[in-house]
């Protein structure tokens, strides 16, 4: 559905207009930024003493800094063609990018307030956006869509569970709660890669959308879902034989295998911002694949969770706003200049950061420098382009 909403006539800042501008905008920044700490934490240098401490503090704000923020910049505006309902805006908006920023703020700046507060202002902002989108979806009666809620609502489950971690001085609850949080966004990306991909990539080739197989979708979702269940009742404290959850991980992987490899991507290799989509989404078999041999003790399960994280979620996000905030700002979709390089390097930054260095450990402090600089350089090209996109009205003089 993709019917046009109420028109406001009230003025509006072209960043309040919808939650991509801001959102878009902010967590490519923010992503930047939490990256040079990191990279000069390996250096030595301590530009941060934040709460939890810097191994936290970087681990919870790429996934609730970073990538809370692009999920909910991305599902607030979506719901809006979803319903035909107008999205927040205007200052209910400004007011959620404030408590966002503010918990930003206040977890790398903690300046002695007591941990409830800052887990309380952190934690207030996942609920929120899904209470926005559950409202919008129930007036509309489109039940299709609520099932964004709950993974919303889990997603600060996970968050809940990274703070209780640092109060009460358990690392489990910490490693746990950032898997599943990296779990669910995947889980997203199974959800919206399957609406998206397919019909991207069809309209762009000229072709017929190839139709679904039913089955295949079943089982893709089905069994994401169940990994993502195996990893609740872990963080539950749930003692959980690893070849079950390394077995449930795999089927998981093939589903997804099989199901992108229907999607023509191979057919892509012309546009970036679509290879970057088949591409990014091929990072989920493969990093569920990675997990299931890392359970088994082929290596350390973190290798298989940047897999996830910078090949699937972080790239899929580059590509996903690149084409999103060229639509909705009333421009022509087409990839600009360096949008394919630096997706290439986001790429490049999961190869080395995961399998590359699972074969080769011994080169980890030159891995980790290379897959920082080129995260940055990847988003910095996509600022370059699209801050003033993003902070302006729409070309086509549209609201939005």
């Amino acid at each position: 559905m993709n019917t046009s909403p109420p028109v406001d006539r009230q003025p509006r800042l072209p960043i309040a207009q919808l939650a991509f501008r801001p959102f878009f905008l902010l967590a490519s920044l923010f992503s930047v930024l939490a990256m040079v700490v990191w990279f000069a934490f390996w250096h030595g240098d301590i530009l941060l003493r934040p709460h939890g401490g810097l191994m936290w503090w970087h681990q919870h704000e790429m996934i609730f800094g970073f990538g809370a923020a692009v999920v909910v910049g991305f599902l607030l505006t979506a719901v809006q063609n979803w319903t035909g309902r107008k999205s927040v805006s205007g200052a209910p908006l400004l007011g959620l990018v404030a408590l966002w920023l503010a918990a930003r703020l206040l977890l790398a700046y903690p300046s002695g307030l007591p941990t409830w507060l800052l887990a309380t202002i952190d934690l207030a902002f996942l609920p929120l956006a899904a209470l926005i989108m559950a409202r919008l979806v129930v007036a509309a009666k489109l039940w299709r869509n609520l099932m964004f809620v709950p993974v919303l609502l889990l997603l600060a489950t996970a968050n809940l569970a990274m703070h209780l971690g640092v109060a009460l001085g358990k690392v489990e609850l910490i490693r746990e709660g950032a898997y599943l949080a990296v779990l669910l966004i995947a889980v997203l990306m199974v959800l919206l890669g399957g609406r998206v991909i397919p019909f991207f990539t069809s309209r762009k080739l000229g072709r017929p959308q190839l139709a679904p197989i039913p089955k295949l979708e079943k089982l893709t979702l089905a069994s994401v879902l169940a990994v993502v269940l195996l990893q609740l009742l872990t963080l539950a404290g749930v003692a959980l034989p690893a070849a079950l959850h390394a077995s449930v991980m795999l089927v998981a992987a093939l589903a997804s295998a099989v199901r992108l490899a229907r999607w023509e991507g191979h057919r892509t290799l012309h546009e970036p911002l679509l290879w970057g989509l088949h591409l990014s989404y091929a990072f989920v078999p493969v990093g569920l694949a990675m997990w299931s041999m890392a359970l088994l003790g082929a290596f350390r399960v973190e290798l298989a969770v940047h897999a996830l994280a910078i090949g699937g979620i972080g790239s899929m996000m580059l590509a996903m706003m690149a084409r999103v905030s060229l639509g909705h700002t009333g421009r022509v979709i087409r990839t600009l200049p360096g949008i394919g390089v630096g997706l290439g390097l986001m790429f490049a930054a999961a190869l080395l950061r995961s399998p590359i260095l699972a074969a080769f450990p011994q080169i980890s402090h030159w891995i980790y420098n290379l897959s920082i600089l080129f995260w940055c350089i990847a988003y910095l090209i996509f600022l370059f382009h699209y801050t003033l996109p993003l902070l302006s009205a729409r070309v086509d003089g549209q609201e939005g």
